[in-house]
């Protein structure tokens, strides 16, 4: 890792076609500056994978002698922006897709069925002018859908779209999804379920053990469950589910992105945060969930110094 700084022109001129991977131009503020040389402190989400890649970050920016701190578990977006703004926190890992309906649900720069350029494009226009983003990483974390294999079989259920053919419908989710317009809005709006079929099941695990259970149990008929997630149950068994296609793509691209407040990292911060997201790729954020959820619960600091020392 002791090559990021030294090739801070290799790193800028591997940026792809996307240029510049940072917002704006850079102000004096953006530079080499006293931020850099003081404590960068990493919010993160409240589920593990949002805690894992803030980890990986931390380290990586350890390595270049930069002080970082993470705060863990602060919630949902809602509230994670606000710290951004209000200064308790520098930066968070984001989604592309998600934040972009966030910032531009409401506006045609942000629709269903976009591809990841296209929602990157969107993002930028869309986040607001005092907040910044870092490069977007090949590594993406979707939001999907999973039914049992028996409740797939039942109503021969394939896609959303087949969600039509279920009497009544309970859907399990963080509780934030109930709001989304990918939740059981989404459903109804983009494909059709009727809004009286469906009930919604708050679970605060970001599709963990306790989403499982409601699951395989019955309680909930379908559950929203990250794509790099490992689903498992209590007893961290892997557990065999349908996810259901979204021909509509009313779940948008999800590629990791760092969203910070503009002009709190310096250039040497920004860099190595790019580094590490020019390495991860969604094969390896899905291994890394897994060891950090799975049975041997390895501790996401553990993972990102390991990991760190393997890249770099």
């Amino acid at each position: 890792m002791t090559a990021v700084v030294g090739a801070s022109a290799l790193v800028l001129a591997g940026c792809g076609a996307g240029g510049d991977p940072f917002d704006g131009e850079e102000s004096s503020a953006d530079k080499n500056t006293e931020r850099d040389r003081g404590t960068i402190v990493i919010g993160t989400a409240n589920f593990p994978e949002s805690e894992l890649i803030g980890q990986l970050w931390a380290e990586a920016l350890r390595t270049q002698g930069i002080d970082v701190e993470v705060k863990s578990g602060i919630g949902s977006r809602e509230v994670y922006i606000q710290a951004i703004e209000e200064g308790s926190i520098d930066l968070v890992p984001e989604y592309s897709g998600n934040l972009a309906m966030y910032f531009g649900g409401d506006e045609d720069t942000v629709t269903v069925g976009m591809s990841s350029e296209d929602v990157l494009s969107a993002l930028k226009k869309v986040t607001p002018k005092n907040l910044a983003l870092g490069e977007a990483a090949e590594a993406e974390s979707k939001d999907s859908y999973r039914v049992t294999p028996e409740v797939a079989e039942k109503y021969d259920l394939k896609t959303l779209e087949d969600l039509d053919a279920v009497p009544e419908i309970t859907v399990a989710g963080n509780p934030e999804l109930a709001e989304r317009p990918y939740g059981p809005h989404g459903l109804t709006d983009i494909y059709g379920v009727k809004e009286s079929s469906m009930d919604f099941m708050p679970i605060s695990d970001g599709g963990g053990p306790l989403t499982v259970k409601a699951l395989t149990d019955g309680t909930a008929t379908i559950a929203d469950i990250y794509t790099t997630s490992p689903v498992l149950n209590s007893d961290g068994d892997e557990i065999d589910v349908v996810t259901l296609e979204d021909p509509k793509g009313m779940i948008l691209p999800q590629n990791v992105v760092p969203l910070m407040a503009k002009g709190r990292l310096g250039r040497e911060a920004k860099e190595t945060i790019a580094w590490v997201n020019r390495t991860l790729t969604t094969e390896k954020l899905m291994e890394l969930n897994k060891r950090n959820v799975g049975p041997d619960k390895e501790d996401p600091v553990k993972i990102a110094r390991e990991y760190n020392e393997d890249v770099f």
